[in-house]
């Protein structure tokens, strides 16, 4: 069977990823065979952990994203001191041999093996020795809001979530930046004010501080509209960061332990100390309004 593999990290599954993996099912054809091999966590956690990426996505959310842009299957890498110390020949053979490559598809900046010396110029070389077919797939170029034009890049998003530019965020991913986890209990202030939250313990990025207009999409499938604050909670000199969403047309399960999924489509304002609590809840009012007609447009 044709088979084309595709190795990176695809953290945030971006349309720099896609165009890999749609080049990927274009050589192969339908009957054939796309695999995405995925490291998980970073190479650069086990090289220099100190420097190692926020997560954009967990591997199972990264996985179903790749699965619903073609792929096949979806192998997870992980990188271990032994993976990592392999020559660039040694890591790719072990590849081909592993999956039956007949194809390798990767983006322009892709390297392998120890220390890096992988490139594409190596992987052309290799695979023309070895008969394979090496596709070299050119960077996806974005507009984003304010004219720039930049690549498509995990490193891109990482930069646009947490300057709070979810809106370009979306450009490059193709969809809204997500968040999600277990809601847990928080210190229940919300409530008080007639603004109840769902506290979300999340294991990836959070956008930078603000607050946000998102699509919440609670157990059971039902999506419905949400203002989100993230941050430290100034107005009751609070310290640690964390994500606070407002479910505005719906109530949401009661208790903790339930799994809430939110996906960023427009940033509202930034994060401010009120005087007080009767004009934090004007604002918070003011919040859910635009947070409703920035939803609902994205809904459209």
């Amino acid at each position: 069977m044709p088979t084309a593999v595709c190795i990176g990290n695809f953290d945030g599954v971006h349309v720099g990823h896609e165009a890999i993996t749609r080049a990927a099912r274009r050589l192969v054809g339908p009957s054939g065979r796309v695999v995405a091999m995925a490291f998980d966590p970073h190479p650069i956690s086990v090289l220099r952990p100190a420097l190692s990426p926020a997560r954009l996505t967990t591997f199972e959310s990264r996985a179903e994203l790749l699965r619903n842009a073609g792929v096949d299957e979806v192998v997870r890498l992980e990188p271990t001191a032994s993976l990592l110390q392999q020559e660039p020949d040694e890591f790719l053979h072990a590849v081909v041999a592993r999956h039956g490559a007949t194809h390798l598809v990767e983006g322009h900046d892709f390297r392998f093996g120890r220390g890096a010396r992988g490139n594409p110029r190596t992987l052309r070389i290799l695979c023309e020795a070895w008969g394979l077919v090496a596709e070299i797939v050119a960077p996806v170029e974005i507009d984003l809001a304010d004219q720039h034009i930049a690549r498509a890049s995990s490193s891109l998003v990482r930069t646009l979530v947490g300057a709070g530019r979810v809106q370009d965020a979306i450009r490059v991913l193709g969809r809204p930046y997500r968040v999600e986890g277990e809601v847990v209990q928080g210190d229940q202030r919300g409530r008080t004010i007639g603004f109840p939250t769902a506290n979300v313990a999340a294991t990836t990025m959070l956008p930078g501080d603000g607050v946000y207009a998102a699509l919440a999409t609670l157990p059971g499938g039902a999506t419905h509209v949400a203002a989100v604050n993230v941050g430290s909670r100034p107005t009751f000199a609070g310290v640690e960061r964390r994500l606070e969403a407002h479910i505005i047309d719906a109530s949401p399960p009661a208790g903790y332990g339930w799994h809430l999924r939110l996906d960023f489509v427009a940033w509202i304002r930034d994060q401010v100390r009120f005087d007080g609590p009767q004009r934090l809840v004007r604002q918070l009012a003011s919040d859910a309004a635009r947070a409703a007609d920035f939803a609902h447009a994205a809904m459209a």
